[in-house]
Formats: C-alpha cells, sequence, structure tokens
C-alpha cells in the first residue's frame, strides 16, 4: 500500500485557510442508484481546479471501527476521470486502493466508476431495492489533496425512498453536506424504505431508523434508547454533538454493529428481538455504540490521529478504544435502569467463564493483541495463543477499575480516567500510554507503571474471587457444586461431521496428540455421531482413560485420553457472607447503584430479571 501524508490543520487554521485561499472549494459527490436489484450504482466525485501535475484519487483499504484491510476496491468498475470541460483524463491505477490521474493543465476533474454494494455484514455497502446503506469508506473516493475541503453529497434514489445520516441535511431530502471528507466518512447514509422516529434526552435529539422487519418493539426500543442517551454525565462532563442517529438493520446474515462520530449501525437477524437474552443483546450494543461517540470518535490512541485511511493504523491501545467500551456499555444500562443487577452479573459471569476457558490469556497480552488486531485471525490457533481486545480489554479495563478504587480511597474510579481524556485529548490530539499513566497517577498519587507492566504489557490471569471480595461478592457454582469431564476439544458443528475446531493447549485431546482438523470415528471401538458427541462423554468420569479412533491426514489412528474435570452448572455472582460496610461503600462507588442483596444474601426483588 502506497502512503499517505496529512497535514493536521486545526479549525481555526482550517478557517484561516478558507479565507486566504480561492482555490478553497467543496468537494461535491454524486450516487445515483440505478440498478438497486442488482446492487449497483453510479458514483461521480467533483474536485476543485487543481494545479497539480497529477491528482491521486484514493478509496480507503478498510473502514473506521473494523481494524483489518479489506478488499473494499473490488467493487468498483468503469473508472473514468475527465477535465472541467469534459474531455478525458488518463489515469494509472498506482495501489489497490488508489488511482492516479495525469493533468496537462491546471483543471477541476470529475471521477465516475460503477459501485457493487452487497457488503451488508461488512457495514460498508449494501444496496438493493428497498434500501441503500452507505458507509464512505465503501463507497467514496477522496484526494488526500482535498481531503479537507467541505463536501456535499447527493442521492438519486427511487421514489418513496427516506434519506437519514449524521451529517447535516443539504438542500433536498436527498442531499447532505458535512466539513470534510472526515466527516463524511463517519458518517454513513441510510436511504431506502424505512420507519422513522426521535426523540430529546439532556437538551441532545436523536434519530431512529429501522430498516427491515422484526420483531422488534419500537416503544421499547425507543424508550431504553432514551435512557442509555441520557446516562453519559456517568462518565463525561458534556456532549460531542447536537443530534445522534440510531440505525438498525433487521434483517438476515448480519449482526453487529459499528460507531460513528454521531450516529451508529446495529444489525440483528430479524427475529432476534423479543426474547429477554436476544433484546438484552442488541440494547447493550446500542450501549456499546453509543459510547464510542466519546472514546474513540471524541478521543482515541495516537495511533489512529489521524486516520490513514490507506494503512494499517497500529496502536497498542485498542484494548482502551474498544475493551474499556465494553466494560462500561453494561454500566450505563445500568445505572439507566434498562438492566437489573441480576441481569448485569449474569453478563459478568459469563465473561468470567470465558476468560477462564481461554488457553490464549497465557500467551498474549492485551497490548499485543492491540498491536495484532490488524493480523487477527480466528480459530483454534486464536483460541491457544491469542487474547480479544475486547473481552480481555474489559477485564483489563476491570482490574485497571478496581485498582483506582482501592488506590484512591474511593475518590476516582476509572470512569475518571476516560472523562480526563476526553477533557484533555480531543481530536486532533491523541493520547499515549504515558498520558494515560500520568492520569492515573494524578488520580490516586501512585506510580501505575507497575500495573501497566502486569497487567497490560504481560499475559495476565485475574484471581476473580480475590478481585470482586473487594466489592462484598465471590464467584460460585452453587452450594453443592458438582463436576464433569472435560476433554479439551470442540466440533466444528457444521453439517453434523466430527471434524475438531479446537483442540484446548494442554488440554486432555492436546496432551494425546490431537489437533484441528482431525475426525473423530470412535470412542472405546464404538461409532459416535455429531449428535451423540456430548452425550457420549457423559458416560465417563473425570480421570478416566478412553481409547479414541480419528482420522489424522487421512490415516487412521488411535489415541488414549485421560478425561479431565471442570465445573457443571453456570457460575453465577452473588454477596460473601455478611459484608462489610467498606464492602458495600466498594460496591456504590463501582457500580453507582445501592447493594442489591438482603440479609441472606439474595437479590432483591426488584433486581430479579
Amino acid at each position: 500500500m502506497k502512503p499517505t501524508s496529512l497535514a493536521i490543520l486545526t479549525s481555526s487554521a482550517l478557517f484561516s485557510m478558507c479565507l486566504s485561499d480561492p482555490s478553497f472549494a467543496d468537494v461535491d459527490y454524486h450516487i445515483d442508484i440505478n440498478q438497486p436489484v442488482h446492487h449497483l450504482a453510479q458514483v461521480s466525485v467533483s474536485f476543485p481546479s487543481t494545479t497539480s501535475s497529477q491528482l491521486t484519487v484514493n478509496l480507503p483499504v478498510w473502514r473506521t471501527g473494523r481494524y483489518q484491510v479489506l478488499p473494499i476496491a473490488d467493487g468498483v468498475r468503469l473508472f473514468s476521470a475527465a477535465d472541467r470541460n469534459g474531455n478525458a483524463l488518463p489515469w494509472t491505477r498506482t495501489a489497490s486502493g488508489e488511482w492516479t490521474i495525469d493533468l496537462a493543465k491546471p483543471t477541476a476533474v470529475t471521477i465516475t466508476y460503477q459501485l457493487h454494494a452487497n457488503e451488508l455484514a461488512d457495514r460498508l455497502r449494501h444496496i438493493d431495492d428497498s434500501h441503500a446503506y452507505l458507509d464512505a469508506s465503501g463507497v467514496f473516493m477522496y484526494s488526500p489533496e482535498f481531503r479537507l475541503q467541505p463536501v456535499n453529497v447527493d442521492l438519486s434514489v427511487p421514489t418513496g425512498w427516506q434519506s437519514f445520516s449524521g451529517m447535516d441535511k443539504g438542500a433536498t431530502a436527498h442531499s447532505f453536506k458535512a466539513a470534510n471528507y472526515d466527516v463524511l466518512v463517519d458518517s454513513p447514509i441510510e436511504t431506502g424504505i424505512n420507519q422513522h422516529f426521535n426523540f430529546e434526552a439532556n437538551g441532545r435529539d436523536y434519530d431512529v431508523v429501522f430498516w427491515g422487519e422484526g420483531n422488534y418493539d419500537t416503544q421499547q426500543i425507543l424508550t431504553d434508547l432514551a435512557k442509555i442517551s441520557g446516562q453519559a454525565s456517568m462518565i463525561w462532563d458534556d456532549y460531542p454533538f447536537e443530534r445522534y442517529v440510531y440505525m438498525v438493520h433487521a434483517t438476515n446474515g448480519a449482526r453487529g454493529a459499528t460507531e460513528h462520530l454521531n450516529s451508529t449501525v446495529i444489525q440483528l437477524p430479524r427475529f432476534n428481538f423479543r426474547e429477554r437474552e436476544d433484546y438484552l443483546r442488541f440494547i447493550s450494543t446500542a450501549s456499546h455504540e453509543f459510547i464510542h461517540t466519546w472514546n474513540v470518535k471524541a478521543y482515541r490512541p495516537e495511533g489512529l490521529v489521524p486516520y490513514d485511511y490507506q494503512n494499517e493504523n497500529m496502536s497498542e491501545l485498542l484494548w482502551v478504544a474498544e475493551g474499556s467500551t465494553s466494560y462500561f456499555q453494561n454500566q450505563l444500562l445500568l445505572r439507566a435502569g434498562v438492566i437489573t443487577a441480576k441481569e448485569f452479573f449474569k453478563d459478568l459471569s459469563q465473561r468470567v467463564v470465558l476468560n477462564q476457558q481461554n488457553p490464549g490469556r497465557d500467551t498474549q497480552s492485551v497490548a499485543e493483541a492491540s498491536l495484532g488486531q490488524w493480523s487477527s485471525t480466528w480459530g483454534d490457533y486464536a483460541v491457544n495463543h491469542s487474547v480479544n481486545i475486547y473481552s480481555e480489554g474489559y477485564l483489563a479495563s476491570m482490574a485497571l477499575d478496581f485498582s483506582v478504587l482501592q488506590d484512591s480511597d474511593l475518590a476516582h474510579s476509572y470512569r475518571d480516567v476516560h472523562k480526563a481524556l476526553y477533557q484533555n485529548f480531543k481530536i486532533p490530539m491523541g493520547y499515549n500510554v504515558e498520558d494515560v499513566q500520568n492520569i492515573l497517577t494524578t488520580l490516586t498519587g501512585k506510580d501505575y507503571q507497575p500495573w501497566w507492566q502486569e497487567f497490560v504489557n504481560q499475559p495476565f490471569s485475574l484471581d476473580f474471587d480475590q478481585l470482586l471480595s473487594q466489592a462484598g461478592l465471590i464467584t460460585t457454582y452453587g452450594d453443592k457444586p458438582k463436576s464433569k469431564v472435560d476433554t479439551g476439544m470442540s466440533l466444528s458443528g457444521l453439517h453434523n461431521d466430527l471434524i475438531l475446531a479446537t483442540v484446548a493447549k494442554n488440554g486432555p485431546a492436546w496432551q494425546a496428540g490431537l489437533s484441528a482438523g482431525d475426525e473423530l470415528v470412535a470412542v472405546n471401538g464404538l461409532k459416535v455421531t455429531a449428535d451423540g458427541f456430548t452425550k457420549r462423554f457423559d458416560d465417563f468420569n473425570p480421570g478416566d482413560k478412553v481409547k479414541l479412533t480419528v482420522f489424522s491426514n487421512d490415516r487412521l489412528k488411535e489415541v488414549n485420553i485421560l478425561l479431565a474435570e471442570q465445573p457443571k452448572g453456570t457460575l453465577s455472582i452473588t454477596a460473601v457472607e455478611q459484608p462489610s460496610v467498606a464492602q458495600k461503600a466498594f460496591f456504590k462507588a463501582w457500580l453507582g447503584i445501592d447493594w442489591p442483596f438482603d440479609a441472606e444474601g439474595k437479590w432483591i426483588k426488584s433486581d430479579e430479571a
């Protein structure tokens, strides 16, 4: 990928440029959604006059919110360039996301190209006969020469469509305007046949746009989004926006969400809204993306400021950008009364179990995971040798929160770290590790370099009972915990086959010499099926030795596996016996709610889901 450079301009410098440079003019974008049923559109971009001998135009090779290089430019065909008089200009493809246009004399330049848009699950671009979702990263080219100049976007769409974006409205119902390309690229457009609602919270305006039919309850969603949107003061002292747009996709084959400057898109299968567990997944995602409006969009690590759209943006602090957002998302819901304390701790219990079952936590640190996010993969190797910036980043944030609370005698928490980052490192500034450590020292009076070395720069394993005991809590599998066998392997879950998807590092199957991709045939000489896999091993006890017959690289072999032990049942987090006043005070300072247990350590009725 060919590197690009960008001078960082403050808003005052940008204003001065506008006044002093007569060539500082708008970049005009137009997209004609002329073949929606085939996912096709025609895009044109008109750049102001330039005196350069060449004009470079780019389509990003990644999109914000997803730290991975993507084949975005493959959706472009029929590229052409013309001067101000409509005469064709010669051009060359110079990189995967770059076109270089030769100019014989000063001129304005207009480029046109066909766009194919069928990447809904990537939340990049999608066009069909009911809507178009347009993230500028996958739709609109830019020129580094004009990246800072104002932009206008005009859409030609089928009759009956409605268009929404976090950008300011233009002169027509299907046009928008933005201060520069960076605002455009972080302000996706949802246009089509949709439902639109709005509400107000804490003096800010909110739009909610639903595309797709599903079993969602719009009134419940609006009520809960309003509660969430009013809770920002739990961390920050003001808002970086006047208007915010929630875009909800109820569809099939797509799930996930992406944060943007003052909007978000959330995708969920159309019939995955009604059940409480499904709804909590949706509303916690909405909370996560809303928090990102500050953490990432208003302040972010140095390696991500400014965004370099043509190259990887490296940072060892992605765990703060993503993991800390995950850590705060359910706290916001809890304080807003959208979820109960019991639901909050059920989610935390599940995170504890996932961490305890992740062999990679002994191999990779959250700092290394942050730097490796751009090249991260899924599968057996990742499970055994990696951690996740979201899940382990959550736990690192939790450990840091507890440390700040303890070291400041409950005067400060990790929330205050993010308040300080927002106050002191708003974009175009970026923060680094030393900046975070200095904030921690200011809040607690202690040197946090040793803590950082232990929990960030090297792999860590938390003693959850010791940690949670500070807040009067303990993990438990019940009064009479039971155990079951642990094979240390899992199936792919595809086509009812018996292909091993993962073999846990140093677990029973690993020690027996099995690996991912092996095909299980028999247990103790008897055929086993995918459906009967779990039940078959329930016939044994921890410590039993079992003979497995497998195909490994198409060769039949037999191995003996010594079954291990794991807890049976569901881990829960509950109150310790006779919690102290200090423990209850810690709990209140941590989560901001009253103690949710009665004298017998049972949930107070109002906190039962």
